[in-house]
């Protein structure tokens, strides 16, 4: 069985939860962008088979942006904590709640875990604490 928190071992894990999670969206954002940089370089050199400089840059950043969501996601894993959305910031820790495994859940920008839901509910199935 996987790992399960109390709410006062989830809370005392939010500091280093809400980092990695808020350092996944930016490296996911910078992933996003340098992406971008190189859709457009190829649609660019489409044409004489070179592409403009800076692709080679675009495509170094963008591997380390993915090295850095990895770590995150494999660090925040270690901590027996899921991730459920690198954009939203959304992870959960198992916990259980009157004998039966759910999720506390949280998600960047929320000040405090204050919501709980049935493993197959998902984000909409949240319930206050």
């Amino acid at each position: 069985m996987a790992r399960t928190f109390t709410l006062d071992e989830a809370r005392a894990l939010l500091p280093e939860v809400r980092a990695l999670a808020e350092a996944m969206q930016a490296d996911k954002r910078g992933f996003d962008e340098q992406r971008g940089l190189l859709r457009r370089a190829g649609e660019q050199s489409a044409g004489n088979g070179h592409g403009p400089s800076g692709s080679l840059a675009a495509s170094g950043e963008a591997e380390r942006r993915v090295q850095a969501i990895q770590q995150s996601m494999q660090r925040l894993t270690e901590l027996g904590v899921e991730v459920k959305g690198i954009e939203d910031g959304l992870v959960d820790f198992p916990s259980l709640r009157e004998g039966r495994l759910v999720y506390l859940c949280w998600r960047v920008g929320e000040p405090d875990i204050l919501y709980w839901h049935e493993l197959d509910a998902g984000f909409r199935g949240r319930q206050a604490l």
